[in-house]
């Protein structure tokens, strides 16, 4: 198996309806832009309160992707 270099970037996704659903907004919005995406971390769940319910989630991912040669 080859030698792999990994670059991290962090970005941030939201969804109403859940911590899974804005884990697959942030990882389609950054399919995009971002090619050769190997592996995610959640590193913060967070939400929004609206009127004392949960309004929105929102989770902090670090993406690593493989760089081109």
């Amino acid at each position: 198996m080859p030698d792999h270099v990994y670059k991290k970037i962090e970005i941030v996704g939201s969804s109403p309806n859940g911590f899974e659903e804005a884990v697959q907004n942030a990882l389609a919005c950054a399919k995009k832009t971002v090619r050769n995406m190997r592996w995610f971390e959640v590193t913060e769940t967070r939400g929004y309160v609206d009127e004392g319910k949960v309004g929105e989630w929102q989770v902090t991912l670090k993406i690593g992707f493989t760089l081109e040669e």
